[in-house]
């Protein structure tokens, strides 16, 4: 960069007239003896130092600081001398004032002589060539600020910092130079040349010491990959020391949750390559013994407390395998108890006691009284885009309650949970007395926007685009606002939402959703489909586990039909159905959700359960009962195959009269059967001369069976899997009209509870642009009118 210094332009002297020369001349000479005297009154001692005692300071160098705030710095003893001690000392303060670049102090004779360099002032602090880190996110990284002082120190550790907040993201070879920019009068700019050059990768990652887990598995765990084909996309291979650091911890809980109370993960080693230039990192595993639930009590120290309510609470058993995490949240759930009973400073404490030789651990919660401390203030750093008030809100407890550590736990498990943050930590430190105590949040926020531009093929929808925008943390207010547009072969739409956690309060949510889709007549169906509406949701968590949301539609559905498009006529119920015209549907729901798996992405362990009932009838043309469950379970078999259960049913029926819509039918696809084509299986008019459609039942069924598996050969990290399946279910019961006013044409219903079944084997892949499934599946039990469909393709837009 060129420096180019202001230069001031100069003038010769103006000529003055004579008469006013000599009174000038006249009145300098007179401020000449006055100055003189003044100079030496008191003793001859000269009057630009301040005299203590024996000894005076002289301020030398200074132009806008005044002398005697240098002055000021210094504290002479009590004999009015400026010993050795007083001068270090004025010396230090002067230098963190940050306003001056050099101060020395000499002493000659009587005098204290302080030499002190100005600072320049800073004008504008600017950075150049940043492309990978915005110029918001690294003005706050560093302490040299607009209006300060130039202090090479701090530009020196300013430079420190950037280099270090590129290391974060992976990149350790960036070069940073300070360049200053001369604006006159002292003032300088403050320019950071940034050479970012290229991220640094993970080459290798290994795992040392594991028996129970293979490679695959734990590799699962962490955050980190090694670098792959993809990982210019999903960034997972960049090295950051912050996440690799967080990854001990998601092994030792990965290994608490699985039994092995011992586990030690100790720092992970990593080497940087010059030859590969990237970094190999190896992750010891101690894992220690295979442990079982032994004894589980509980025991109160605490007047008042009843153990045996207490006991309900828990939900670790004798026998069961040893869970760390369960152990967590027992903790969590006694102290959130106690507080609601009015036992704010009661502490809880599960005491483990291992019985080696059994590999047994009997649980004790010891509930006992803890000291009454305070909360006296809670501190957040980190947060350069998320809104403090966002995080407050996670907390159970505010400033002035009584300190809890159960609930600080839950608070920090709420936070990480919301995918904002990179990594969170939660620390106290003692308050301004010895009953108070301050809470530390610090934070590291990561990008939560999301933009992609898709298309993708389904053997149900056929080919696809799709333009997707959204922030799950929009401006920081944690409000998560999603859109999504879709152009397809035999669907299309949009669907835009806005979802606020915090819009009723700490612990409830509310949003809306508009959307609306457009399905066209194809060789499944013959009829097309229109439906647009809105929907606002109430959601809020009861448990960890358990959550609640509640929701009200308002909905315009309609079926039309193109007799020109069609070889032969639609049945009679599509006809009827698309006669009714427009029918508006204003309807409200709950849906109950219950989850205990241990990855939502990608479980291997635990169940889910979501149980969905929606009422129409509240104003509308249309009044139904409807009500769904789903529910999953996985367990792990090893460390490459996890087991999949799956069991889902449903039931509709009208209401005061109403009959239920066609279009509200339950319809046999190849997401609840593989093998069997969209609309391939239940109810189905047989009618000769029509397009026999399926007309949809009031009921269904359906179970799967699955074992997933890694592929050899392939790092887990790919996302790739390969699966074998049973499925079984049925559509039936169609509950709609059987006779037609003004219409001859009879209906031969297909209309039996027929077991359809299946078997086969495919692939999944979660694959950064969504997740892509292709299965070839065997009907074995059918019904002869189904309609097969052997491979089913589907991938998300991508």
């Amino acid at each position: 960069m060129s420096l180019f210094p202001v230069r001031s332009r100069t003038h010769g002297p103006a000529r003055k007239p004579a008469g006013i020369a000599v009174i000038a001349s006249m009145l300098g000479f007179v401020a000449l003896i006055f100055v003189s005297a003044s100079a030496f009154a008191d003793d001859g001692k000269p009057a630009a130092g301040d005299s203590k005692g024996d000894e005076t300071i002289v301020v030398e160098g200074n132009k806008r600081v005044e002398a005697a705030t240098v002055r000021s710095y210094f504290r002479a003893n009590a004999n009015g001398r400026y010993d050795e001690a007083a001068r270090d000392t004025g010396l230090k303060a002067l230098i963190e004032t940050r306003l001056f670049d050099n101060v020395s102090v000499d002493r000659s004779g009587g005098r204290l002589i302080v030499h002190v360099h100005e600072a320049p002032i800073l004008g504008k602090v600017a950075f150049e060539g940043n492309k990978r880190v915005k110029d918001t996110d690294l003005t706050p990284v560093i302490d040299s600020k607009p209006g300060g002082s130039l202090q090479r120190a701090v530009v020196q550790s300013d430079v420190n910092k950037i280099i270090e907040a590129y290391k974060h993201l992976g990149r350790d070879d960036v070069s940073v130079k300070p360049v200053t920019i001369d604006r006159g009068n002292d003032r300088v700019d403050l320019v950071f040349e940034v050479t970012e050059g290229v991220k640094t990768p993970v080459r290798q990652i290994s795992f040392v010491g594991n028996t129970a887990f293979g490679r695959r598995q734990l590799a699962a765990v962490i955050k980190t990959s090694q670098s792959n084909f993809l990982s210019f996309i999903t960034g997972g291979d960049v090295y950051d020391p912050d996440i690799v650091n967080n990854d001990r911890e998601l092994l030792r809980n990965y290994y608490r949750r699985k039994g092995y109370a011992d586990v030690n993960v100790p720092p992970v080693q990593a080497e940087y390559d010059p030859a590969t230039k990237g970094f190999t990192l190896t992750y010891t595993i101690e894992e220690g013994p295979l442990y079982r639930f032994g004894d589980v009590t509980v025991d109160s120290h605490v007047e008042g407390v009843d153990p045996g309510k207490l006991r309900r609470l828990l939900t670790v058993q004798q026998g069961a395998t040893f869970d760390g995490s369960a152990l967590d949240r027992n903790d969590e759930k006694i102290s959130a108890e106690l507080a609601r009973l009015g036992y704010p400073f009661s502490r809880v404490q599960s005491r483990t006691t291992r019985d080696e030789a059994g590999k047994r651990i009997d649980i004790a919660f010891i509930i006992d009284q803890g000291p009454r401390s305070y909360i006296e203030r809670i501190n957040i750093h980190g947060n350069l885009r998320t809104r403090d008030y966002v995080i407050r809100r996670e907390f159970d407890i505010a400033e002035g309650d009584a300190f809890n550590k159960g609930l600080i736990e839950r608070a920090e498990r709420r936070l990480k949970k919301l995918d904002y943050f990179k990594t969170v930590k939660i620390t106290t430190k003692p308050g301004s007395t010895p009953d108070r105590v301050i809470l530390d949040v610090d934070l590291q926020e990561k990008d939560t926007g999301d933009f992609s531009i898709a298309g993708g093929y389904s053997t149900v929808d056929g080919w696809l685009a799709e333009l997707k925008v959204g922030d799950r943390n929009f401006g920081g207010t944690g409000v998560a606002l999603n859109s999504a547009f879709t152009f397809g072969q035999f669907a299309r739409g949009f669907d835009v939402s806005a979802t606020d956690p915090g819009f009723f309060g700490n612990r409830a949510s509310g949003g809306i959703d508009l959307s609306a889709k457009e399905t066209i007549a194809n060789d499944y169906q013959s009829f097309s489909t229109l439906n647009y509406g809105a929907t606002m949701l109430v959601g809020t968590p009861l448990t960890e586990e358990l959550g609640m949301q509640f929701r009200y539609s308002i909905a315009r559905q309609q079926i039309s039909v193109d007799p020109a498009s069609l070889a032969l006529p639609p049945s009679i119920v599509v006809q009827q159905a698309a006669a009714t015209g427009p029918q508006w549907v204003s309807s409200v729901g709950d849906t109950a959700t219950y989850s205990t798996v241990d990855n939502p992405k990608a479980p291997t362990d635990g169940f889910s359960s979501q149980l969905r009932q929606d009422l129409a009838g509240l104003g509308g043309d249309v009044r139904f009962l409807r009500t769904t469950e789903d529910f999953h379970y996985y367990h792990s078999l090893n460390d490459d195959v996890v087991a999949l259960a799956r069991a889902q049913g449903g039931y509709i029926t009208g209401w005061g009269g109403s009959q239920v819509p066609l279009i509200d039918n339950f319809f046999g696809n190849p997401y609840m059967v593989r093998g069997f084509a969209p609309n391939g299986f239940g109810p189905r008019d047989l009618t000769p001369g029509t397009t026999m459609d399926n007309v949809g039942g009031s009921m269904y069924w359906a179970t799967t069976a699955e074992l997933q598996s890694n592929i050899p050969g392939l790092p887990s990290e790919y996302g790739l899997k390969a699966i074998a399946f049973v499925d079984a279910g049925s559509v039936f019961h169609y509950s709609g009209p059987t006779a037609f006013p003004g219409s001859t044409q009879s209906l031969q219903l297909a209309n039996s509870n027929v077991m359809r079944t299946s078997v086969g084997v495919g692939m999944t892949w979660a694959s950064p642009f969504g997740p892509l499934n292709v299965s070839y599946a065997v009907p074995v039990t059918k019904a002869s009118y189904d309609v097969t469909q052997p491979l089913g393709f589907t991938a998300s837009p991508f």
